[in-house]
């Protein structure tokens, strides 16, 4: 299933040949031909027109000029231990008497 036999071709060559006829099967095959031709030519042509590339450009090397000397590094003095810090009191949570006092 699928392929095509050889019956298959013979039928299906029938009917291009009844419908495009024999003069116009050749006109077609000729200007194929052609085409490729024409193609092959312009191919040649242009290979032929094409100059070389121009070779790449060297850059001679820059002379180094001396590094100059850097300063030391300035260093911060070391931080001072910290005293610590006395612990703060407790804060009670007792209700205020906002009427008491004034």
């Amino acid at each position: 299933m699928g392929g095509l036999s050889l019956w298959h071709w013979i039928i299906v060559l029938l009917v291009v040949l009844i419908l495009f006829g024999r003069g116009r099967i050749s006109d077609i095959m000729g200007d194929f031909g052609k085409g490729i031709k024409s193609f092959k030519e312009g191919i040649n042509e242009e290979s032929d027109h094409k100059t070389p590339p121009p070779p790449p450009v060297q850059i001679a090397p820059q002379p180094v000029s001396p590094v100059d000397p850097v300063a030391p590094p300035v260093v911060a003095p070391a931080a001072q231990p910290v005293a610590p810090v006395a612990p703060v009191a407790p804060v009670s949570h007792a209700p205020h008497d906002t009427n008491s006092g004034s």
